[in-house]
């Protein structure tokens, strides 16, 4: 069988946005019945919340629309530029950071922004609900959502 396609969703912390992606993916990808050909996880540019579980806002906001978003922090490392096939940030701040690992260029094409997927939604970033009410939260999943069907279908069209 042939290697998984691997995906690495990156926010700021990795305790909001990106487990949330991460959570959406899986839940998309196994209804899709693809789990064995998709590798998904998310990190963080920072490591302040390494070990920790997303935030139990995101976690309860994210349950409420069925979605498991029960992975631990980790923090993005160069070495997950080279080991992933895609690597989607949340903001332009974070694709910096990101693009800052990648010294000679070699993995530009495989770095995006998120909301490059969206079909629905006009936004260009996935804002960070952390300091704010309830309804950032609800922004954020109803963008993760349109992104991450974009996301499955152009990695449908690259396991073809």
């Amino acid at each position: 069988m042939a290697e998984p396609f691997r995906l690495l969703f990156v926010c700021l912390g990795n305790i909001c946005r990106s487990p949330a992606a991460e959570g959406v993916m899986r839940a998309l990808v196994a209804a899709e019945g693809l789990a064995d050909r998709v590798a998904i996880r998310s990190a963080g540019t920072a490591g302040w919340h390494a070990g920790k579980l997303p935030d139990q806002r995101m976690r309860s906001a994210g349950q409420n629309r069925g979605y498991d978003l029960s992975s631990r922090a980790r923090q993005v490392s160069e070495d997950h530029l080279r080991d992933y096939d895609l690597v989607l940030v949340m903001d332009q701040q974070n694709l910096r950071d990101i693009r800052s690992y990648d010294r000679e260029s070699r993995f530009s094409d495989k770095v995006r922004l998120f909301c490059e997927f969206c079909t629905h939604h006009a936004e260009t970033e996935v804002p960070d609900p952390y300091y704010g009410g309830e309804q950032g939260f609800e922004l954020v999943l109803d963008l993760l959502e349109d992104g991450c069907r974009g996301v499955l279908r152009h990695i449908r069209s690259s396991l073809a």
